[in-house]
C-alpha cells in the first residue's frame, strides 16, 4: 500500500531563447513532481506542468490529493480510479478553487499521473503494455465520465472500445516501426530568421516530415516571412505547423489565417483564448480548409466536449500534464474518438508520458497514428529520455512512464 508521498518543485531555465512564444518570452519549464512509495519499495512519478511562478502552488495542491491516497493498496485504488479521480475533483473545498482547473486541478495531474506510473511499475511493464491490455470495461473504470453523459456514457464508451478489438493486433506494429515526431523546435518565437532556416534543414535531415513555427509578432509581416521561410526549407510536402500561443483577437486572427492559406499550413494552433469556444467556431468557418489545433491551454474534459460539439478542432492537443492526468487524458481521447477528431498532444512533459498514451490512443482505441510533438530540450533530466531515430519515437521498454527525473 502507498505509505509516503512526496511532492518536489522542479525548475529548468532554457539556453538560447528555446522555448520562447509570442505569449511566453522567457519561459522556466518546471514540474510539479509527485512520488508515491508504497511498503514494496517501489515508487511512481508523476509530473504537472508550469512555466516556473507558481509552480510551488501547484505543489501544494498536490501535497493535499496526495494525502487522501495514503494506505491505499495500488491494485485496488486503480480497480476504480475513476471513482477516486471524481471525489477528489469534487472535494467540496477545493473544488471552489476550480472547478477542474488552474492550480488544483494541475496538483490533481501531478498525483493522477503519479497512481499510474506506480501501477505499471508494480506489474513490471511500460504504462503503454498496461494499457493496452486492460479490457475495455477495465479502461472505463479508470475514467470519470461525469458531466459528459449527455455525448458519452459509459455503455458507450465501452462499445468504442469493443469495436477496436478486431483491429488491435494489426495496430501493434507501430511498437516495431515507431511511433512519428513532429519537431517543435525549428521556430521558436526569439530565434532569427537564419536560426529558423538552418533548423529546418535539420530537421528533415534527420528524418522529420512535419515541424512547428511560433507565430503572433506584433507585426504580421514577420510571421508571413517567417512561415514562408519554414514553407521554402522545409518543401511543399513537408506538414508545417503555426503556433500563436493565443495571441491573436478573432479579427486579427481571421485575416492572418487567410494570409497563411498561401504557403498551406496543415494547422493553425491556439489562435485565440482558449476559453472562447465561439470565437473558435466562427474562425474555424471563416478559414476553412484551414483547420485549428486546440487544447494546449483546455483544462478539462468538459471544455473539450464543447469545442467537439462545435465542430470547431481540426485537432485535439489535450496534455496529460495540463487537464487532470491520463485518467482525464484518456476520456478526452474518447471523446474525440466518437466525433472523429485527430489526438495529437501537447507535450509538456516533453514526450516522456506522451509516448505511452499515443500508442494506447491508436493501438487500443484505433486513432490515426499521425505524429506526436518532439521537444528536446529537458532530455539530460530524465532517467530514461525518449529515444527519436528517423524521426519516430522507440517504443519505451522500461517499466512504468518514463516520468522519473534524475
Amino acid at each position: 500500500m502507498i505509505k509516503k508521498a512526496e511532492i518536489h518543485d522542479k525548475r529548468f531555465t532554457l539556453r538560447s531563447n528555446a522555448g520562447s512564444d509570442a505569449i511566453h518570452k522567457n519561459p522556466q519549464y518546471s514540474y510539479a513532481v509527485t512520488r508515491l512509495t508504497d511498503d514494496g519499495g517501489e515508487t511512481g512519478a508523476g509530473l504537472a506542468f508550469t512555466l516556473g511562478d507558481g509552480n510551488d502552488l501547484v505543489c501544494g495542491a498536490a501535497q493535499f490529493y496526495a494525502g487522501k491516497l495514503k494506505g491505499r493498496d495500488i491494485e485496488e485504488l486503480m480497480h476504480s480510479f475513476g471513482n477516486t479521480f471524481n471525489k477528489l475533483s469534487n472535494e467540496q473545498q477545493f473544488r471552489w478553487l476550480g472547478p477542474h482547473k488552474g492550480i488544483v486541478h494541475l496538483g490533481l495531474a501531478s498525483v493522477t499521473n503519479a497512481c499510474y506510473d506506480l501501477w505499471a511499475k508494480k506489474r513490471g511493464v511500460p504504462l503503454w503494455k498496461l494499457l493496452i491490455d486492460l479490457s475495455p470495461e477495465q479502461i472505463v473504470n479508470t475514467l470519470d465520465l461525469s458531466y459528459l453523459e449527455d455525448v458519452l456514457t459509459k455503455e458507450e464508451a465501452v462499445d468504442l472500445l469493443n469495436v477496436q478489438l478486431s483491429g488491435k493486433f494489426d495496430r501493434m506494429n507501430i511498437l516495431q516501426k515507431g511511433y512519428p515526431g513532429y519537431d517543435t523546435s525549428v521556430g521558436w518565437f526569439n530565434y532569427d530568421d537564419n536560426q529558423v532556416k538552418e533548423n529546418c534543414k535539420n530537421a528533415i535531415a534527420k528524418g522529420f516530415t512535419a515541424m512547428k513555427l511560433k507565430v503572433g509578432s506584433s507585426n504580421p509581416q514577420r510571421d508571413i516571412r517567417r512561415a514562408n521561410i519554414v514553407r521554402d526549407a522545409a518543401g511543399a510536402d513537408a506538414k508545417v505547423m503555426l503556433d500563436a500561443n493565443q495571441q491573436w483577437t478573432l479579427p486579427q486572427a481571421i485575416a492572418i489565417c487567410n494570409e497563411f492559406k498561401k504557403m498551406n499550413p496543415y494547422w493553425v494552433e491556439e489562435p485565440t483564448h482558449p476559453d472562447d469556444v465561439l470565437a473558435h467556431q466562427t474562425l474555424a468557418k471563416a478559414i476553412a480548409p484551414v483547420k485549428l489545433a486546440l487544447g494546449e491551454h483546455v483544462p478539462n474534459r468538459i471544455v473539450f466536449k464543447n469545442y467537439l460539439q462545435t465542430g470547431c478542432a481540426g485537432f485535439v492537443q489535450v496534455d496529460a500534464v495540463r487537464v487532470g492526468g491520463v485518467s482525464e487524458f484518456i476520456t478526452v481521447s474518447l471523446l474525440c474518438k466518437k466525433f472523429g477528431v485527430p489526438v495529437v498532444p501537447h507535450v509538456g512533459d516533453m514526450g516522456q508520458l506522451h509516448q505511452h498514451l499515443v500508442l494506447f490512443n491508436h493501438i487500443a482505441m484505433g486513432h490515426e497514428a499521425l505524429f506526436l510533438e518532439h521537444i528536446p530540450h529537458l532530455k539530460e533530466h530524465f532517467v530514461y529520455p525518449v529515444k527519436i531515430e528517423h524521426g519516430a519515437y522507440v517504443t519505451p521498454q522500461e517499466p512504468g512512464s518514463s516520468c522519473d527525473l534524475i
